[in-house]
């Protein structure tokens, strides 16, 4: 059933409400209907009193010769009169009170009278229903008599000698429905489902704004200031958010700049000492002390290069995913080692392009280096573009599958710069693929080699 509720938060709250709406119409329709229906049902027994009351007076007032044609004038399909030694109810039920009362008080009689008059279900072929072994104005007869057909019998002994029983039928009255029910009722859910529609949009309208913008900002994007819109609550957390946002963009450039500076600075002690090596006579010192401010030297643009990778200046595009790597792949197997792109679907994706171009270069370069070229595969899951790169290299140990992304780690064993690099590439695609919201992760093949794992978010909706 969960598939007919609404996913978006406005639909199931005006659903819920809908239906609590609903649920409270029906309940007081029944409850007035209800009502109606005990109205007609005291309305029917009081005429019908008046009715037996009416017979009573003319039958004591008629000669007896004019008795008959009495009774067979008052009869009817429903109704039943005739003049007996004895009478057909024994005793007074409790339920039918109010007749009694009414026909004494049209009788004039102060209470010396003997009025008999009961109520009784009738059953479903027009029969008295009584169960048997329960007395005939038990509890079930008094539950009965809300719901079912009741058959209304009446005696009163005559002045004149005998009895007067009248058996009636007093049907159950259907459904009262009150006029015009169904209009009010639609008019009052269209009435109410447009109140709820147009009060829960300035609710749901600036947190589904800001869902976006969180997105947005998750992948780097630069953002303008959110609107301040609807209760007071939702206005204040649209503030909260733009001050994070202020908050986390400062911390970032500074965080760039230190980078910039430090590695900025570095470059003036590094020439002094480069200087200083060439006035040294030792020939092996020399070269030894050249070796360290290369490999210094190397660091430090590397730094300057990592600190370019984190920053956001560049602005964000839609761009093809699938594109984009099958032209880096061709680019980068011009020099180097082969990596081949199969055929893939169009995985529209919002970034950087030159941040992520860099990214995916650095990953391509290092199946280049040490798996001798790799075979990449593109696809769609979970609202991620996903590309795997896979090598046949030698893979790398379980428990350095996550420390090859710390910044300077290297797991080539002869520190070489040729063969090594300074250890920021998988640093720097990691750092850029996360500021677009993705990720990348590695683990060993089971056929050997290794298989890198980039997801970066589809585009949704332009954003």
């Amino acid at each position: 059933m969960r598939w007919l509720l609404p996913r978006s938060l406005l639909g199931q709250l005006v659903l819920l409400i809908l239906a609590a709406l609903v649920v409270a119409q029906a309940v007081s329709i029944w409850l007035f209907a209800d009502e109606r229906g005990h109205a007609l049902r005291a309305a029917i027994g009081l005429e019908t009193a008046d009715r037996f009351a009416t017979v009573v007076r003319l039958i004591e007032q008629a000669r007896p010769d004019a008795r008959v044609a009495i009774l067979q004038a008052a009869s009817s399909p429903s109704a039943r009169f005739s003049v007996d030694a004895e009478p057909e109810v024994s005793a007074s039920d409790d339920t039918a009170r109010g007749i009694v009362r009414r026909v004494r008080t049209l009788l004039g009689d102060a209470g010396n009278r003997d009025i008999r008059a009961v109520l009784v279900p009738i059953g479903p072929r027009g029969r008295a229903f009584a169960p048997p072994g329960m007395p005939p104005r038990g509890m079930h007869q008094r539950m009965m008599a809300g719901f079912a057909p009741m058959q209304m019998q009446i005696s009163v002994r005559l002045a004149t000698g005998g009895w007067l029983n009248m058996a009636t039928r007093v049907r159950h009255p259907g459904l009262q429905r009150p006029p015009g029910f169904l209009l009010t009722t639609v008019l009052s859910v269209v009435g109410v489902v447009a109140a709820l529609w147009f009060g829960l949009s300035r609710i749901t309208g600036p947190l589904r704004r800001l869902a976006v913008a969180a997105d947005r900002l998750g992948r780097g994007e630069e953002l303008p200031p959110l609107p301040t819109s609807g209760p007071r609550e939702v206005r204040a957390l649209s503030e909260a958010f733009g001050d994070m946002q202020g908050r986390l963009t400062r911390l970032i450039s500074d965080r760039t700049r230190m980078l910039a500076a430090l590695g900025h600075d570095l470059r003036s002690p590094i020439t002094a000492l480069r200087l200083r090596a060439e006035m040294v006579d030792d020939a092996e010192t020399h070269e030894r002390m050249v070796a360290i401010l290369d490999e210094m030297q190397e660091m430090v643009e590397a730094t300057l290069a990592y600190a370019r990778g984190i920053a956001s200046d560049e602005e964000t595009e839609t761009v093809d995913f699938t594109a984009l790597v099958s032209d880096l792949a061709a680019e980068v197997s011009e020099t180097g080692h082969p990596v081949s792109v199969e055929p893939g679907p169009s995985l529209p994706v919002r970034l950087r392009r030159t941040a992520m171009r860099r990214a995916l270069r650095n990953i391509f370069e290092n199946a280049q280096r040490y798996a001798g070229g790799a075979a990449v595969r593109l696809d769609a899951a979970d609202g991620n573009a996903r590309l795997v790169v896979m090598d046949d290299g030698p893979g790398i140990a379980a428990d350095a599958l996550e420390q090859v992304f710390d910044p300077f780690v290297r797991l080539e064993a002869s520190r070489s710069r040729e063969t090594g690099g300074t250890g920021l590439g998988l640093s720097i695609a990691r750092d850029i693929l996360r500021a677009h919201g993705g990720d990348i992760t590695l683990a060993n093949r089971a056929e050997g080699g290794l298989a890198a794992t980039v997801v970066v978010p589809l585009a949704r909706d332009g954003h």
